[in-house]
């Protein structure tokens, strides 16, 4: 395995694509509130480069963590050390990354029209950006494409305008902000297709669409996004420079006006949740919030994320409820008991 690793590093420095043969992914089940505590601590040991996929909240959670092959030894004696349970979910990382751009190259192709789009597959910027383009164009009387802004590499913000009248109130929705999130841009494509394949046959569809405009932000962090496809595919935050540290980018969801720096963020230029310099200081941030701030009538605003399985409502970094919390948690049950919803587990609230 160590001459493994080596001639990795070795394909990584002549190739330029990092790879993670020997990293493993954990499932740990904590027991207590002690054990819970511990896992806090263990994801501050910086040095052992943690990669938390789902963070310890609450006992009846697991934690998942990407561990990588150097750490392996140390995460197992700690865990093993404070008796806490833990399985081996993903037995090499790079295997199944193998796996996936397999099959990536398996659909490649150059679409005619959105009918011919393959959406159960994954797809890089610029086949989305063509994407967005052939949608447009051939619905020109429902989507339009308006660019925000650009990223720090100064590519187009561009998002998706679904609209049947003028002076409407808006829908945000985006995803993608965590740019290794795939799944969420995928869902993106999808979400736009099914909205101009059921404009006028879902009545529930229509009567938005009758009322409000839609904007949808497939990809949010283009910049992170690209740097998934051709350096690394776990990259997670946006790829502006950070002055005085040889780490690059910000969590852009971290970035926000709203709690900025507090629990759950990180002040580490190389952390995943490096929340950067300022609130708003990320230009893929700022853009939707200007965008917001000059629209000046969003009514409800929605973002994807993958992975952790949870329906997140205002307020995230405070206990304090929301003032309209009571009008919030309605549509919340609803969704979650509804008969469209599927659920492996009963939902579970966390606070």
């Amino acid at each position: 395995m160590k001459g493994l690793l080596v001639l990795t590093a070795l394909c990584v420095a002549v190739f330029g694509k990092k790879t993670f043969e020997g990293n493993q992914v954990l499932q740990i089940t904590a027991k207590d509130e002690a054990q819970i505590s511990l896992l806090k601590e263990l994801s501050e040991q910086e040095h052992l480069e943690l990669d938390f996929w789902r963070e310890p909240i609450h006992e009846s959670l697991p934690v998942d963590v990407h561990v990588p092959f150097h750490s392996l030894q140390d995460v197992r004696a700690f865990l093993g050390n404070n008796q806490i349970q833990y399985d081996v979910m993903i037995m090499d990382v790079q295997v199944l990354l193998d796996d996936e751009e397999r099959e990536m190259v398996k659909y490649r192709s150059s679409p005619k029209s959105t009918d011919d789009f393959v959406y159960t597959a994954y797809h890089n910027l610029s086949e989305i950006n063509s994407f967005i383009n052939m949608l447009v164009a051939e619905n020109r009387k429902l989507v339009s494409k308006i660019v925000i802004g650009r990223s720090y590499k100064k590519r187009p913000l561009n998002v998706l305008k679904f609209s049947t009248g003028a002076n409407r109130p808006g829908i945000w929705i985006d995803t993608g902000i965590h740019s290794r999130e795939w799944v969420t841009q995928a869902s993106g494509t999808w979400f736009a297709k099914k909205i101009v394949k059921d404009y006028k046959r879902d009545p529930v569809l229509t009567d938005i669409l009758n009322n409000y405009d839609i904007f949808l932000e497939i990809v949010t962090n283009p910049d992170g996004f690209a740097f998934t496809h051709s350096k690394n595919r776990m990259w997670r935050k946006t790829r502006k420079p950070n002055p005085g540290s040889k780490c690059v980018g910000v969590d852009p969801n971290r970035n926000w006006d709203a709690g900025f720096g507090g629990a759950g963020s990180s002040g580490n230029p190389c952390s995943e949740t490096y929340r950067g310099p300022r609130a708003n200081s990320e230009s893929e941030v700022k853009a939707i919030v200007d965008f917001v701030k000059s629209h000046g009538k969003l009514k409800a605003y929605v973002s994807i994320h993958s992975y952790s399985q949870m329906l997140l409502y205002p307020y995230g970094y405070t206990h304090t409820p929301a003032k309209d919390d009571a009008e919030l948690i309605k549509p919340v049950e609803a969704l979650l008991t509804g008969p469209t919803t599927r659920a492996s587990s009963t939902p579970t609230p966390l606070s």
